[in-house]
């Protein structure tokens, strides 16, 4: 693909591109690209080179089209303002991920007990308030666990 600057190849959505491109032979070139998703060429060649955001239509017709579904939690959570609270899923082996999970899952039994011993009375006091942080972060990280989990399933299911 001739004429790419450091700045384009490096792009989450060209890069997306490219491998499907090793499936769709029409998605070599932003030409054919913009014509199945019938947005102007010349948009995508500003998302692609980062000097305009997608919009979430455009992002949502890249993900089915290119098979990336990671392309919804990067845009999710490093584009929209509201999705500044959506875990970063990753997608790795599903061997990865599933040792991951049974990880948390794990880590889940005494975070569920320290659940139960600070809301057994109704009220979290001061002396509580660092675990609750705790169970927080336990949950956080299950929340981040499983959307890399759904992101592997939908990419390669």
């Amino acid at each position: 693909m001739p004429n790419i600057t450091g700045k384009t190849s490096s792009n989450i959505f060209f890069q997306a591109r490219c491998a499907a491109a090793k499936h769709n032979d029409q998605l070599r070139s932003r030409e054919g690209a913009a014509d199945i998703m019938a947005i102007n060429r010349g948009r995508l060649y500003r998302i692609e080179k980062g000097v305009a955001n997608p919009y979430p239509e455009e992002v949502h017709l890249m993900a089915g089209l290119y098979n990336a579904p990671e392309l919804e939690n990067y845009y999710c959570i490093n584009i929209c303002p509201l999705g500044s609270n959506i875990p970063k899923a990753d997608i790795s082996n599903l061997d990865r991920i599933s040792l991951r999970a049974i990880s948390v899952l794990r880590e889940m039994g005494s975070v569920q007990e320290l659940l139960i011993d600070i809301t057994a009375d109704g009220v979290i006091s001061k002396d509580e308030i660092e675990d609750m942080h705790k169970i927080l972060r336990a949950l956080e990280e299950l929340e981040q666990v499983t959307q890399s989990l759904k992101l592997w399933v939908k990419k390669n299911l």
